[in-house]
């Protein structure tokens, strides 16, 4: 776990190794070379990985190729892994953008990539179209716009589901916090302290990766917590509600975030996970047969990448960079594809409950709104089907 004063350190050092003062390069491609760059910075490797999103969008990219391409030119994508190190994340972009020559990055999902790397984004006037943004910075960029909601607005969401739908009194938080995110949560709880005029009960930011869940579980039930907001991923989710069942903790309803929300942890719980929650940032995937989810599902399949919510937004990031792209008359270079998106006009699409933007703002938070799901009977089942927008603002 990095402190978020050592990730700054080291962000700098790692920035500054990479020369960021260097004059960046625009897209080398243009029509009649017969490519187009696109790039990712993803965490593939490291303490925690985020592999659906770049795989789901790679998945979107190959079938455009397969379809002749955007104007008879194929996209090329290049994924780098940051390894969840800030030097690896810095070294990774410049690589990307400087020395492969990528017209635009789209589908990354990364610890720490935007935190490293927006400042560089910035200066060589290229846009992210994240498919998962993790730390606080995704949403704080000119130049990046991720598609989801995000885990800050998400745990907001989760913490006014609990206190104001459940209405439940006593709320604790269990976090693992993970490079710069501990103030971003920490705005969450604010936000939604001074929407409702209630304090959480307990709020436990200790958590690691690596964790015995247990001696949380036993605090959240000694505190007396009649709902819990846990923030692990699928393997850490799995392993927390494995011994919520070992060690018969009841009378406590268990909030998760996107993460954990798969048809792989599903499976793995069974009945030990009934009636636990989680929040989707996109349409959930738990019927089969929506024709919302029609293509999404078949292409993934075809492509054999696992269904979830991170796939769905790389599926979603690469969908509206292609369309993006096909609108651009002349050369498709980082120069037109970064006009194309800074006038682009709202993108409504069934997957999402609000509209995706990216255009000149100083920071981007277009996905608003989030469904929450619960299992039973081993499947997540959709508890709200309309949207949940989140009443108040993160602070």
């Amino acid at each position: 776990m990095i402190a978020s004063r050592t990730l700054s350190v080291l962000l700098l050092a790692a920035l500054a190794g990479c020369g960021l003062a260097d004059t960046p390069t625009t897209g080398r491609d243009g029509p009649g070379t017969g490519v187009i760059r696109v790039g990712a910075v993803s965490s593939l490797s490291g303490p925690v990985t985020f592999p659906d999103s770049s795989a789901a969008a790679k998945a979107v990219f190959d079938r455009v190729n397969e379809q002749g391409g955007i104007n008879g030119q194929k996209i090329e994508y290049l994924v780098a892994d940051d390894k969840g190190d800030p030097a690896a994340a810095a070294q990774a972009a410049r690589d990307l953008v400087t020395n492969q020559g990528v017209v635009l990055l789209a589908g990354s999902a990364s610890l720490l990539d935007c935190a490293v790397n927006a400042p560089f984004y910035v200066q060589s006037a290229i846009v992210a179209v994240q498919g998962t943004g993790v730390d606080p910075t995704c949403f704080e960029s000119p130049a990046i716009s991720p598609v989801n909601t995000g885990p800050y607005l998400n745990m907001a969401i989760n913490m006014y589901y609990a206190s104001e739908v459940l209405k439940r009194d006593k709320v604790c938080m269990f976090l693992a916090i993970l490079g710069n995110t501990n103030d971003a949560y920490g705005g969450a709880v604010r936000s939604w302290s001074k929407l409702t005029g209630k304090k959480l009960t307990l709020d436990d930011r200790t958590v690691k990766p690596d964790s015995d869940p247990t001696p949380f579980v036993l605090r959240a039930r000694s505190a007396g917590c009649q709902a819990v907001l846990y923030n692990g991923t699928e393997p850490m989710a799995i392993a927390w509600m494995k011994v919520v069942k070992q060690q018969n903790v009841t009378g406590i309803d268990w909030l998760l975030t996107t993460a954990p929300y798969t048809e792989a942890v599903a499976k793995a719980l069974g009945p030990d996970g009934e009636g636990t929650y989680a929040n989707a940032e996109f349409e959930p995937f738990t019927d089969a047969d929506s024709a919302v989810l029609k293509d999404w599902r078949e292409l993934m399949a075809a492509k054999k990448v696992p269904l979830t919510s991170f796939g769905q937004g790389g599926y979603l990031a690469a969908t509206y960079v292609v369309d993006t792209l096909k609108g651009i008359k002349g050369a498709i270079t980082r120069e037109s594809a970064g006009q194309a998106f800074k006038a682009l006009k709202p993108i409504e699409n069934p997957l999402v409950g609000t509209a995706y933007e990216f255009g000149a703002a100083a920071k981007h938070r277009s996905n608003r709104a989030g469904k929450i799901v619960q299992l039973r009977g081993g499947a997540w089942q959709v508890v709200t089907p309309e949207w949940v927008r989140y009443p108040g603002t993160l602070g």
